[in-house]
């Protein structure tokens, strides 16, 4: 996914997919993940993620993922205009596993922190 290959959700995700912590807006379910990345993937066309930690417990049912990605802001995200800045997000996600793929999601993600290099909001 941090490749831009949504194309492999079915490979990665169940799709009865729990988001507990989904964007505003985001749809519930596996869809509602996939159209949230998609939605990123077009405010950040250049976006990459870098998974700079990940923790399984001994079953590997559980993942905690720390990541940091980097884009471009060049479309609209959250009724926010492009206004071409980079931005460097950092968020953690626990990840349930299932099966061998992710069953649920936990995350947090840096929001003011975006909001702010993008220059809406003064930290």
């Amino acid at each position: 996914m941090g490749q831009g290959k949504s194309n492999i959700a079915d490979e990665i995700f169940l799709q009865t997919l729990i988001d507990h912590d989904p964007v505003q807006g985001q749809e519930p379910g596996l869809q509602g993940y996939l159209d949230m990345y998609k939605g990123f993937k077009s405010a950040f066309p250049d976006l990459t993620v870098r998974n700079e930690d990940v923790i399984a417990d001994e079953h590997q049912s559980k993942v905690v993922v720390r990541w940091t990605a980097n884009g471009t802001h060049r479309g609209q995200l959250m009724q926010i205009p492009a206004t071409g800045k980079t931005v460097v997000l950092k968020g953690v996600d626990i990840l349930r596993i299932e099966n061998g793929k992710i069953a649920e999601r936990w995350g947090e993600f840096d929001t003011l922190g975006m909001l702010a290099q993008l220059g809406v909001i003064q930290l």
